[in-house]
C-alpha cells in the first residue's frame, strides 16, 4: 500500500535531482518547496513506522513467552528478526542511507556472516560514495556464497568498482569471473566491453539490487 507513495516521492526527488542544478527563480523556489515537502513526509512516515516497529518488538518479546513455539513463524535467519534490521530496511527504502548504514553495522556486529546484512551495507555505502567500504563488504560475500549466480552477480559488482575507478584490467578479470560462474549473465559482458574501450555506461545489475 505504500509503493504508490514512495513512487510518487522518488519521481518527484528526481525531478529536483535532474533540475536543481540549473535552476532559477520561481522554478528554484518551487523545488526547494518541493524537497522541503518530501523532508517533511520522510520524517513523518519514519517516526510513525518507528514507534510501529517498537510495538511489534514489544509483542515478538511477549510471544517468545506465551506463545508455543510451534505456533511462531520460523525465520529464515536470526538477524531478520533484530529492530535493527528492520530499522535498516525503513532506512534504505526512505534513502536514508547513513542512518541504514548505522543499523545494519549493528546488525553485522551481531552477525557478520549475514548475507543480507552485508548487501545493504554494500549498496549504502555505494550510495554514500564509499566504493572501497562497499567493496569490503562485497568482497566478505563471496567467502559465504555457495549459489552460483549469486556469486556471478557479486563479481559483476566489484568489476563495476574497479571500472568506476578506472581500474580496467582488474575489472576485467572480476567480470571474466563473473561469467565462469554464470555464463548467462548479461551485465558481465557488456561491462567488458566497456572496459576494452575505457569508458561506457556500466551495468550494475539490477537482480541485485532487486535482492533488497
Amino acid at each position: 500500500m505504500f509503493q504508490h507513495l514512495f513512487a510518487e516521492m522518488n519521481k518527484m526527488l528526481q525531478e529536483i535531482q535532474t533540475d536543481f542544478p540549473t535552476a532559477e527563480g520561481d522554478r528554484r523556489s518551487d523545488l526547494l518547496s518541493k524537497y522541503n515537502m518530501l523532508h517533511r513526509i520522510s520524517d513523518n512516515v519514519m517516526d510513525e513506522w518507528l514507534v510501529f516497529a517498537e510495538k511489534l518488538s514489544e509483542f515478538r518479546e511477549q510471544a517468545d513467552f506465551q506463545v508455543p513455539p510451534e505456533e511462531l513463524p520460523e525465520e529464515e535467519a536470526p538477524e531478520l528478526g533484530m529492530d535493527a534490521f528492520v530499522r535498516g530496511q525503513g532506512y534504505y527504502k526512505l534513502l536514508m542511507y547513513r542512518k541504514c548504514i548505522e543499523q545494519f553495522r549493528q546488525v553485522t556486529d551481531k552477525h557478520p556472516d549475514s548475507l543480507a546484512a552485508r548487501l545493504y551495507l554494500a549498496m549504502a555505502y555505494l550510495q554514500e560514495g564509499e566504493a572501497e567500504t562497499a567493496w569490503g563488504h562485497l568482497n566478505h560475500m563471496l567467502g559465504l556464497i555457495r549459489e552460483a549466480k549469486l556469486k556471478a552477480m557479486i563479481y559483476n559488482a566489484l568489476g563495476c568498482i574497479r571500472a568506476s575507478q578506472e581500474r580496467f584490467n582488474e575489472a576485467s578479470e572480476l567480470f571474466s569471473q563473473a561469467l565462469q560462474h554464470d555464463p548467462a549473465l548479461p551485465e558481465p559482458n557488456v561491462n567488458l566491453e566497456v572496459c576494452r574501450r575505457r569508458g561506457g555506461k556500466l551495468q550494475f545489475g539490477h537482480q541485485l539490487v532487486s535482492l533488497l
